[in-house]
């Protein structure tokens, strides 16, 4: 017997989902649990004969998405699973036959190996320089790797793959995740990069059943969806930071107003600095990074990092004005620009990164 459960989500499968179980099976996989994701009546015996073979299936009344079916998959293995030692984990395959026995064999090892206690997640990742990937699928998977790796500063091989290997102490972390469509999986990377939670790469082969016509990935609405998460945090660092720059400019011109002279000026500045520098951190903090651990320690990081990006930004604006024939605010311009870009990473990474012993508030 094995130890993993395997879960397969499943929209108006073919019958041969039906011989990828008993495959799966004589394997010596015995739970597998089955999501019939609002599949139509005429799809109903081949779920009924799943059943018949001992799968555990759930039924959707309407077509949800993979990611609700996988969310709903996880909540059952916890629940039936979650407290069985012979069990370390869940692995989820789709269920057009695109992962073969073989590869959920070496998954079901290594989630052993791994422990049911530890948190970690395990990709089966394909290889898209293969000549017989669909144009479509190596373009799209290397898009969205390289702004994966853009933004969140992790390499990924392949964020699309459905085989995927989640140990028992796990599956918490990706239960109240958003995201009802494919876009679930991408959110489950970002919460593993967030959480710092153990990942590892498993090599398997890559299988496009008819060109992979199968699929019920929308190109476009989906790509979409995808994206919108993946830049998700960025946008909402970009909006944070510019409204912040704007309440700043704001008070300051009305205190200016109030208090008129030299002195006004520089109290102005300063009363109009704290204010939106507060308030940027307080939203970087609950919205943008959701992090940071306790108040204290993530304060004075953030404030730490503003004066150190503005000795830097006064050192690279003087140094940048003598060497280039451009005017000192366009120098400003552009070195400001590339501080915002490193700031961001400063502050997922280090600024609002959750330590040992931090305290959420």
């Amino acid at each position: 017997m094995r130890h993993s459960v395997i879960l397969i989500p499943s929209l108006n499968p073919g019958n041969e989902l039906i011989s990828y179980v008993k495959e799966l099976t004589g394997q010596g996989f015995m739970h597998i649990i089955v999501v019939n994701d609002g599949s139509g009546q005429e799809y109903s015996p081949i779920f009924e004969s799943l059943r018949g073979m001992g799968c555990i299936v759930l039924r959707h009344a309407v077509n949800y998405g993979k990611g609700r079916a996988l969310k709903n998959g996880l909540n059952e293995f916890l629940n039936r699973f979650g407290n069985v030692e012979e069990i370390c984990g869940v692995i989820t395959a789709d269920s057009d036959g695109q992962h073969l026995v073989k590869d959920v064999v070496r998954m079901d090892e290594s989630l052993w190996e791994a422990g049911r206690e530890q948190e970690k997640l395990i990709l089966g990742v394909r290889n898209f320089d293969q000549a017989d990937v669909p144009f479509k699928s190596r373009f799209g998977n290397k898009t969205t790797c390289f702004f994966f790796r853009l933004l969140y500063g992790f390499s990924i091989s392949d964020t699309q793959t459905g085989l995927r290997g989640i140990t028992t102490g796990c599956v918490k972390n990706f239960l109240a995740l958003k995201g009802e469509r494919f876009e679930y999986e991408t959110a489950m990377l970002i919460e593993v990069v967030r959480k710092r939670i153990a990942m590892e790469e498993l090599p398997i082969e890559t299988v496009y059943v008819d060109g992979n016509g199968g699929t019920h990935f929308r190109p476009v609405q989906d790509s979409v969806i995808i994206y919108s998460m993946i830049l998700g945090g960025f946008l909402k660092y970009t909006i944070s930071s510019l409204s912040a720059s704007l309440i700043d400019i704001t008070l300051f011109h009305f205190l200016v107003l109030w208090m008129p002279g030299t002195g006004g000026i520089w109290a102005a500045t300063l009363f109009a600095r704290a204010v939106s520098s507060f308030y940027n951190y307080s939203m970087n903090r609950k919205v943008v990074f959701r992090g940071g651990g306790g108040m204290v320690q993530s304060l004075w990081r953030y404030y730490a990092l503003c004066v150190v990006q503005g000795a830097c930004s006064a050192a690279l604006v003087s140094w940048l004005a003598g060497m280039a024939p451009i005017s000192e605010t366009w120098c400003k311009v552009v070195v400001d620009t590339v501080l915002f870009f490193l700031s961001y990473q400063i502050q997922r990474k280090f600024v609002f990164r959750t330590c040992d012993g931090d305290k959420s508030e």
